[in-house]
């Protein structure tokens, strides 16, 4: 069995859930039979950067990751406004106005924080029981509902020209559900034009960073033959942005069969739970109390 992360550099064009196909079909090359997989946070097609996907037991942190805030880094190119918000639809709106870098500046303070967006039209938002980018691809009229999200921190590089701004860079700190596509769309009709994305990488989501991705290529050279535990990282990879506690072999035990633990001289929140090095379970404290929000059958390597 295989249990644990492989974080990929996604490349352009390639589908998340390709992504997650690609991982499955390697592992079966390299003859480690059938594997649940899942991903941690679908990425446009036309979006680079980290897609955590989960092996086993680790699938059961998915839905954890998917709620994890995330780093995205992006350009958005003035004058043109395409229905897709990004390179890949059509141009709907344009304007000769192009901000100045003093614009700009006063700008950004308005994106940083809580704030509301709508979603792109073309989303995986479910519309009367249809997905948002079926029905636009249809050209039918719909709306979708503003949401609440939080941009923790919007930090744009330095431009050439400062007078005349045709695209500016951005790195963004967000909170899930944030649309990158919409603060693109958002930030230019603030500044009195349009825009849209024309490049977008995630840098980060959740606990895993680029540095820790590897490239297509290399995740299909495991099923050439390349050792595997050179590009996985173990289940509790996702797990260190949360406080560990450690579980006598009794207390485990009761973990394991879903009982529940009182008693315990610990703060209330998330923990994840282990015996010795192995992850037992994800739970919550309260009051003392210690429940199971989520079990993992791991086996320690020694036994």
């Amino acid at each position: 069995m295989v249990d644990g992360w492989i974080i990929l550099d996604k490349p352009l064009e390639l589908g998340s859930t390709q992504g997650v196909a690609a991982v499955k079909r390697n592992l079966r090359a390299a003859g480690f039979g059938k594997c649940k997989v899942g991903h941690g946070g679908t990425l446009d097609p036309l979006a680079t950067g980290v897609l955590p996907i989960a092996i086993g037991e680790a699938t059961k942190l998915c839905g954890r990751m998917l709620d994890a805030s995330k780093v995205y880094t992006f350009t958005v190119g003035f004058g043109e406004e395409s229905d897709t918000l990004d390179l890949e639809g059509k141009i709907v709106a344009t304007s000769d106005v192009r901000p100045s870098w003093q614009e700009i500046k006063a700008v950004l303070p308005r994106f940083t924080g809580p704030i509301s967006q709508v979603p792109p039209a073309y989303s995986a938002l479910m519309v009367d029981g249809e997905r948002a980018y079926d029905l636009a691809r249809k050209g039918e009229t719909f709306e979708l509902k503003s949401r609440d999200v939080v941009i923790r921190s919007l930090v744009a590089e330095p431009v050439a020209d400062p007078a005349r701004v045709e695209e500016l860079t951005l790195t963004a700190h967000v909170s899930k559900g944030t649309y990158i596509r919409s603060l693109a769309r958002d930030i230019a009709r603030a500044l009195g034009t349009v825009g849209h994305v024309t490049m977008l990488r995630r840098l980060k989501a959740g606990p895993f960073d680029i540095a820790q991705a590897i490239s297509l290529d290399k995740l299909n050279d495991v099923g050439k033959g390349a050792p595997l535990e050179h590009i996985l990282l173990p289940l509790e990879a996702g797990l260190v942005d949360i406080p560990a506690l450690s579980l006598d072999p009794e207390q485990a035990r009761a973990v394991r069969q879903g009982r529940v633990l009182a008693g315990l001289p610990f703060e209330d929140g998330l923990y994840w739970a282990k015996a010795g090095s192995v992850p037992v379970a994800l739970v919550e404290l309260s009051g003392g109390s210690l429940k199971v929000q989520r079990g993992f059958n791991l086996k320690d390597v020694a036994e």
